[in-house]
């Protein structure tokens, strides 16, 4: 193997590996920043040696030997240290610290990635520093990718992980999967971090691109991890059914130069059929371990109707309509209710859709979003209203941050052809 083909399997392999692998590091030295230490040398260590002798049968556990001999030695090292300062009297308090049990390492993995997920999602930090750590730990991006993809000075999301490692030591929270009440409270986080991350890579809020599809991936990669780890959780299944049939649509959502094709315009040829395969088994593992479906599950479901129609003419609205009702009840929103509005203007006529638009406009909730006044428009034009929708589409145009969704705006308020004089 070539110097440069070692060096991109290397990458390859610490992008799929470091995760389960600082996992494992945190479980036996309890520290976030020690562990990434000694993953980094395990890195190190890899880079030196590989191009050598070539990639192992098993790079995990070489890089898992690597980082344990590694964290072996720095702690003795430590404990050697430490004894002298208590010897001379300097730090009494060292002469009781206890080297971890680094030989633990080969023990217990399969939970670790798990123990990890709801590490970085505890309440104690904002929903901000909780999806930074999460993509740091559990998605292998360096600052820098993680500052790129939200539009953030690097600096800045440095201060934010180093202040969710420190509020973390602070709070003294234990490195585990918590139970019964606490394990319902932190699981919502959980879910929550991922479907943003995803949600941010599959419409950014804000730049030059509508996607970011390394964001959607790594997102999925979560998913799938979560629910290979807690099989029998259905809303764990079913926000992974949302995230695979909603990827399934990637390749068709932009042409070839960047711009946005929405659902109704998109090739369906194009949809990526065995990811909606996928989703539709995990919706049904969803479904089959939960009849009460959950917030996930039900917007699982309403993306399998959108999957299952062979044409956009061919999507069963009515069914989607009153998904989103049964979504409302569960978990009552302005959004949710906007995207209610949509299908009934699908099922009953535009009409009856801008008459629920219409009850939402005071929403305070709603005041900034974008897509209110895109769907205002939109029904207003299907209504030949077009003065009103050219309005509509503007004000949707100067509330988004990203410049595509703004020029697709633009663009339609542009197309709005002026009402004939009366």
């Amino acid at each position: 193997m070539h110097g440069a083909d070692t060096h991109q399997a290397i990458e390859t392999v610490w992008r799929l590996e470091s995760p389960r692998l600082i996992a494992a590091l945190i479980r036996v030295v309890r520290d976030i920043d020690l562990a990434e230490e000694l993953a980094q040398d395990a890195l190190v260590a890899a880079l030196e040696h590989w191009p050598r002798e070539g990639v192992p049968d098993n790079p995990g556990a070489w890089l898992m030997t690597a980082a344990k001999r590694r964290g072996i030695d720095q702690l003795r090292r430590r404990r050697l240290i430490e004894r002298k300062h208590a010897e001379l009297g300097d730090d009494p308090e060292h002469a009781a610290f206890t080297m971890p049990d680094l030989e633990a390492l080969d023990n217990d993995i399969g939970d670790d990635l798990l123990r990890l997920i709801f590490t970085a999602c505890h309440p104690a930090l904002s929903v901000d520093a909780q999806i930074a750590l999460t993509l740091r730990l559990l998605a292998g991006l360096s600052t820098e990718e993680i500052a790129r993809a939200y539009l953030a000075a690097e600096p800045t999301i440095a201060q934010r992980i180093v202040r969710a490692k420190r509020t973390l030591a602070k709070a003294n929270v234990a490195y585990e999967v918590p139970r019964g009440e606490a394990l319902a409270e932190r699981l919502g986080a959980v879910l929550g971090t991922i479907y943003l991350i995803f949600n941010e890579g599959y419409t950014a809020t804000s730049g030059r691109d509508w996607m970011r599809p390394a964001l959607c991936e790594e997102a999925l990669r979560l998913g799938r991890m979560l629910a290979a780890l807690m099989p029998r959780n259905a809303e764990v299944h079913g926000l992974l059914a949302l995230l695979e049939i909603q990827a399934s649509r990637n390749h068709a959502r932009v042409s070839a130069d960047g711009q946005p094709i929405l659902l109704p315009e998109q090739d369906r040829s194009r949809w990526d059929r065995l990811q909606i395969q996928r989703g539709l088994a995990a919706l049904e593992r969803a479904e089959k371990l939960d009849a009460a479906r959950g917030p996930y599950t039900l917007q699982a479901a309403i993306a399998a109707c959108h999957a299952r129609a062979a044409s956009a003419e061919q999507t069963d609205w009515p069914r989607i309509a009153s998904l989103y009702a049964e979504l409302a009840r569960v978990t009552p929103s302005p959004v949710v209710e906007l995207n209610r509005a949509v299908a009934i203007s699908r099922a009953d006529g535009p009409a009856a859709g801008l008459r629920l638009i219409d009850s939402l406009r005071d929403e305070p909730a709603l005041a900034n979003y974008h897509l209110l006044p895109a769907v205002r428009g939109d029904l207003l034009e299907k209504l030949g209203r077009h003065n009103e929708a050219r309005v509509e589409f503007k004000r949707a145009a100067s509330l988004t941050r990203n410049a595509r969704e703004r020029d697709v705006m633009l663009a339609r308020a542009g197309k709005q052809e002026p009402a004939p004089p009366p």
